[in-house]
């Protein structure tokens, strides 16, 4: 299964080509189009040029025989005359050139196509041919961008994702060792683990000095907590190969239960606890998963909690929810907190799976989960079912 941040690398760079291809295609599009509208201005440049040759002489003679006859139409374009201070002399256009300068261009729905007349003896004046646009080189520009650029894009997708994979192979890579690692490393702390946690607890510490008591206080928290990374690695590696059996389980006794486990840490550091818990509370669901939700929820709060600080727990109908004083969470970083691995405080030791199985578990029940962290201040963690 591809891990949260997997995912999000993964759409992030499939995201950013996709956003590189549209914009190297558009600007393809904008060149093609450019090329498509400058051939459709040759063309009708070399057509008006040699019409020009046979139709300048008829000017110039109406010009040498005096401006008061009829202007000479050409059968093939609009015409027009204009002087140097760009006033027309005569015309036969359906549209006034916004310039009169030399060369062809594109103005709304006409050509025009303007010719100074001084190489032809005609000082101070300009011919202007206009002709309509048909838009055929536009309906074929939109047809082949259409085609073409459905199918490049098509291609540069596929080759994107093919990177993107490639990208993300060796994050890939290395997630899945470090599964294999701590799969390993599970079985190898099963006999460990259970030897110290059976013999700590047949130690009688009435018979001993206060200090030795101390002393099998602080192993018996380490054993808890070496134990409780044991049941979370093993929920975590293992969890499809053990059986689940949904039960309906009395909430309020295994939170009060949970929380008499987590004494002896939360002593250690000093922390206050208050919880407001409504008796017989109920819950469908597996008693393992239930516990592991409960214990990675408390841990979590214990570990980034501030010496001397204070653990909030409220559990009413279909409401579970924790609350810390530590450290909290920047808001741009909240919505990553049940990623795999992830630690936002490297100074913290630990996996960084506990709110991982938290948020396996929610999604296996449905529950859903919420946030409220202010940094330096706390976070609550909210789980709401129906």
């Amino acid at each position: 299964m591809a891990s949260l941040a997997e995912n999000r690398t993964f759409r992030a760079f499939l995201t950013l080509y996709i956003v590189m291809s549209v914009l190297i295609l558009v600007l393809m599009d904008a060149i093609y189009y450019r090329y498509r509208k400058e051939l459709m201005l040759s063309e009708h440049r070399l057509s008006m040029q040699l019409q020009s040759e046979s139709y300048i002489p008829r000017l110039k003679k109406w010009i040498e025989e005096g401006e008061g006859k009829t202007f000479p139409i050409d059968l093939a374009y609009a015409t027009a005359l204009y002087g140097a201070d760009s006033r027309s002399i005569a015309t036969t256009l359906v549209q006034i050139p916004s310039v009169i300068r030399q060369g062809i261009r594109k103005e709304g729905k006409m050509v025009h196509f303007v010719i100074p007349l001084a190489s032809y003896g005609i000082h101070g004046k300009y011919l202007v041919f206009e002709t309509e646009d048909d838009g055929l080189w536009f309906k074929a520009f939109l047809q082949n961008s259409l085609l073409f650029g459905s199918a490049i894009f098509l291609l540069l997708i596929a080759v994107g994702f093919f990177l993107s994979k490639l990208f993300i192979r060796p994050m890939k890579e290395a997630v899945q060792l470090l599964d294999n690692f701590i799969k390993d490393t599970t079985h190898e702390l099963n006999t460990p683990v259970s030897i110290i946690m059976n013999n700590v607890e047949m130690i009688d510490t009435d018979s001993l000095k206060e200090s030795e008591k101390k002393k099998i206080k602080r192993i018996s928290i380490a054993a808890g907590t070496i134990s409780s990374i044991y049941d979370d690695l093993t929920y975590l590696v293992l969890n499809h190969d053990i059986a689940v059996k949904i039960e309906t389980l009395d909430f309020s006794e295994l939170l009060r239960e949970r929380m008499e486990y987590f004494r002896e840490r939360c002593e250690q550091k000093k922390l206050s606890v208050s919880y407001v818990i409504d008796d017989h509370v109920s819950i469908d669901m597996d008693k393992r998963s239930a516990i592991r939700l409960i214990d990675n929820l408390f841990s979590n709060a214990i570990k980034y909690n501030r010496m001397g600080g204070s653990i909030e727990a409220v559990l009413q109908n279909r409401l579970f929810s924790v609350r810390d004083s530590g450290i909290g969470i920047d808001k741009d970083k909240i919505d990553r907190i049940f990623e795999r691995y992830l630690r936002l405080d490297d100074s913290v030791g630990g996996f960084g799976i506990g709110l991982n199985i938290v948020a396996m578990i929610a999604a296996e029940y449905g529950f859903k989960i919420e946030v409220d962290s202010t940094p330096r201040k706390g976070t609550k963690i909210t789980v709401l079912w129906s």
